[in-house]
């Protein structure tokens, strides 16, 4: 006999976004632990997120979760989004649910949204863990009013923030304090470390970057939380002030086919062809630990929602030096081994040019702080949670053969 509890995690839908790869690392990590048997419902099939339809077979999560043979399977809606509205469920859709929830002993909501689904009196009653990944509540439309049912329905078990600052912003919105439990965000350390200086003059080169180059990435989606616009005036001050600087931009919706970023360009650079020529737009990038490598500077210029950003995570472990606008948890997260700024471009771009000129002094700081950014810890304390909240909803851990 093996005890093996069955978790079934609802999605929104699947897109490049820094949630939904981490949560996907999670629950790959429980499944081939072999102490959960993982599943996942995306509701929809395919999302229109920073101007690109993104399908859900061709995202690279639902790969990762389907190469470790978890069950990855959706409701049938097609697309869905942002700007997409909100229809009632239909009841071949809640049917599909239904069926597969039933198959599960504990449901992990990625985010939530998809509440609204696990809400309907016709779900059936497992225990709920919320996954929380952003620190405005209240930006989330409905979302946190379909939470806050949940929780005095008594659906909800626990809910996990990925920082101190999504548990505050939640407790101040009016979830429970007992629910909400703090687990920091981590990387997979064998991907994510740097690259001997040959590897890395190669990279660059790959890029269309030259190997001496001061090189600041933003690594990020299209979403006005993120601040694009400040981003370009701090890069645009940058590269007018170091000849050799080089800005790499990669993510959904940073690239040529959004009309509105090569619009900012044309506004930002207008007069400045020479340091627009020195801006590079990747795209999403299924290989951001070879981006991070080759990058001195990862940068963030967020105005709101943020809460543990992965990208300053991830471009540490490789090297880069940190440096955020201070939103979330980012001052904890770079505290040591990179740099806070104000929201100003004249500050932001100086503080780039202060991180590549002590880079090496940052690098000491930044290989000690791995362990603390290990995806293991992160995985391991998923695990431990999910078995305490079925415990905690006075549920045994089933038997099975």
């Amino acid at each position: 006999m093996t005890s093996q509890l069955r978790v079934m995690s609802i999605y929104e839908g699947f897109f490049s976004g820094g949630a939904r790869a981490l949560h996907s690392t999670v629950v790959a990590g429980l499944h081939t632990g072999g102490s959960h048997q993982h599943s996942v419902l995306s509701i929809y099939g395919a999302m229109r997120r920073e101007t690109i339809l993104q399908r859900m077979e061709e995202d690279a999560s639902y790969r990762s979760l389907s190469a470790v043979g978890i069950q990855v399977t959706s409701l049938g809606r097609r697309i869905g989004g942002d700007t997409a509205p909100r229809k009632a469920f239909s009841a071949a859709e809640v049917a599909t649910a239904v069926h597969h929830a039933e198959h599960a002993d504990i449901i992990m909501s990625l985010k939530e949204q998809p509440l609204r689904l696990v809400n309907r009196p016709d779900f059936p009653r497992k225990p709920v863990i919320v996954c929380l990944h952003r620190s405005d509540p209240e930006n989330q439309g409905s979302a946190l009013d379909e939470f806050k049912t949940a929780v005095a329905d008594g659906r909800v078990a626990a809910a996990i923030c990925c920082a101190e600052s999504t548990r505050a912003a939640y407790q101040a919105a009016g979830i429970p304090g007992g629910l909400l439990r703090v687990v920091p965000n981590g990387v997979d350390l064998t991907r994510f470390q740097p690259v001997p200086a040959r590897r890395r003059a190669t990279l660059r080169r790959s890029l269309g970057v030259p190997p001496k180059a001061d090189v600041v990435t933003l690594a990020a989606r299209y979403d006005p939380m993120k601040n694009v616009p400040l981003f370009l005036r701090a890069a645009r001050r940058f590269l007018e002030r170091d000849p050799s600087g080089h800005v790499l931009m990669c993510g959904a919706g940073m690239s040529t086919a959004n009309v509105e970023l090569c619009g900012l360009l044309n506004d930002v650079f207008a007069d400045e062809p020479r340091s627009l020529a020195r801006l590079h737009l990747l795209g999403i990038r299924r290989d951001m630990e070879t981006v991070y490598a080759a990058s001195d500077v990862v940068a963030l210029t967020s105005a709101s929602g943020e809460a543990a950003p992965l990208c300053l995570i991830e471009g540490a472990m490789c090297g880069a030096v940190p440096v955020s606008t201070d939103v979330g948890d980012t001052a904890i997260i770079v505290a040591g081994h990179g740099l806070i700024t104000p929201p100003d471009p004249d500050a932001i771009s100086a503080a780039w040019s202060e991180a590549v000129a002590r880079r090496a002094e940052f690098t000491p700081s930044l290989l000690g702080s791995r362990e603390r950014f290990s995806h293991t810890r992160m995985i391991a304390s998923y695990a431990s949670l999910i078995d305490h909240a079925y415990r905690d909803m006075g549920l045994r851990v089933p038997q099975r053969l």
